[in-house]
């Protein structure tokens, strides 16, 4: 495993990390996590060598959480890095054009998610606490800023950052302005390279750290779906993966396979291109069985794309718009 720095905040991580909605299950999220097979996961990433671990109180309701927090129990003497998130109060992934600050993220709520994710996971300090949405519009309310400063004031938490809606890397610009952003995790892959646009300069020239999520694009990127690809109801990708973006996915998906070096795979190829920037901290992907683990820390070897090769991906970005089906 090779590390890298932690942006400001000078940890040692990872350059592959833990995703832990998939494995959290609960509502509104993946279907097929596997509460029994979840904590051996784990077991195997920290073995071969994975010290970030990215977690959120909405996967599972507490769940993921509280199975990372038995991972902590069980290595006392590890220094595994822990990063969790504040859910919206009103529930809204992403926010509403007209939520207000006082809708999703008012102080008292800020500190009530902040104590509940200590419990979860049995520690009385958070390495990394995020907001789990965000709009750039509330960077200049003291409401916040204040009770992120008391929270680290308290030595609750060590650092404090923003996950970025879906395809808006650079709505957090302003908030990056307040000085109390450490960390920007955003979606970042080889069909959604816009955050190189604005976002990764300024991370880089202001000691941000960038975690870089959703790297196969919720499965688009692994080469394992086809136009006859459904998902179950209440799993979220049946509305992603929805006729206006099955298609054009496996269509372009197809197409990258043909750049593909022997021996590689297309999850592997993802992995490279966005490890191949200095701007990335760390990237997080999902994973549920030990397979997925073997394989995708696996890519943490040092060797970096050729630049033939990354030129040739960078003409496969996919700038898209939110719409319904992507929120």
């Amino acid at each position: 495993m090779h590390y890298r720095s932690m942006g400001r905040l000078g940890w040692r991580v990872s350059e592959v990390g833990y995703g832990m909605w998939g494995i959290g299950g609960g509502p509104g999220g993946f279907t097929g996590w596997d509460y029994d097979t979840a904590p051996g996961c784990l077991e195997r990433a920290l073995e071969l060598g994975c010290n970030f671990f990215d977690t959120a109180w909405v996967y599972g309701r507490g769940v993921s959480e509280q199975l990372l927090g038995r991972l902590l129990a069980d290595h006392p003497g590890e220094r595994i890095h822990v990063a969790t998130k504040i859910p919206p109060k009103n529930r809204e992934w992403p926010p509403r054009a007209g939520d207000t600050l006082d809708d999703v993220f008012p102080a008292d709520h800020i500190r009530e998610y902040t104590y509940r994710s200590l419990e979860n996971l049995g520690v009385d300090r958070i390495d990394l606490m995020q907001f789990h949405v965000w709009e750039d519009r509330w960077a200049g309310d003291e409401r916040w800023q204040t009770a992120i400063a008391d929270l680290k004031a308290e030595k609750v938490i060590d650092g404090f950052g923003i996950s970025v809606n879906r395809w808006e890397p650079a709505n957090c610009l302003r908030a990056i302005d307040t000085g109390l952003v450490d960390a920007i995790q955003v979606i970042y892959n080889i069909f959604d390279q816009a955050p190189e646009d604005e976002l990764f300069d300024r991370a880089q020239r202001d000691g941000i750290a960038i975690i870089a999520r959703v790297p196969f694009d919720e499965g688009g990127l692994t080469g394992a779906l086809t136009a006859d690809t459904t998902f179950p109801e209440e799993d979220w990708r049946a509305v992603y993966f929805g006729p206006e973006n099955l298609g054009p996915t496996v269509a372009r998906a197809d197409a990258l396979k043909e750049l593909l070096p022997v021996g590689m795979t297309l999850p592997e190829l993802s992995l490279r291109f966005i490890l191949r920037h200095p701007a990335v901290s760390t990237v997080i992907p999902g994973m549920r069985k030990r397979a997925h683990v073997d394989a995708n820390l696996g890519v943490s070897d040092g060797r970096p794309l050729p630049d033939g090769l990354l030129d040739a991906l960078r003409a496969h970005r996919w700038d898209r718009r939110p719409t319904a089906w992507s929120m």
